[in-house]
């Protein structure tokens, strides 16, 4: 992909409101085998404009006696769960199998 063809996906790519989610999602590219970094540098930036990416930035929120952390832990696993979905339908079903079964997204990424 050229840098004018990669200036304009990311120009295209705003703060997403519910109805833009898959708009948004769309405008990650299909992972190839040779297209790695720059479906990385797509997937980071609409997970950020998309305000999902808590778990790609921050390690999982640990519980404790005196701080249950509920709403912080419901919320990264929300992020958790919506990174997950959003770069699984971005690869190619071909790709699964060479996939380790993370369900941690800062992982699989």
């Amino acid at each position: 992909m050229s840098f004018i063809e990669f200036s304009f996906v990311l120009n295209s790519i705003s703060v997403a409101t519910a109805p833009d989610f898959s708009a948004q999602a769309n405008n990650i590219p299909i992972l190839s085998g040779t297209n790695f970094k720059f479906w990385k540098e797509i997937v980071e930036n609409v997970l950020g404009c998309m305000d999902l990416d808590l778990a790609l930035r921050v390690e999982r929120p640990t519980p404790t006696l005196d701080n249950p952390n509920e709403v912080k832990i419901e919320k990264w696993a929300r992020s958790n769960r919506m990174c997950l979905i959003i770069m699984k339908r971005s690869i190619p079903e071909a790709f699964w199998g060479s996939i380790s079964k993370s369900g941690d997204a800062k992982k699989f990424l």
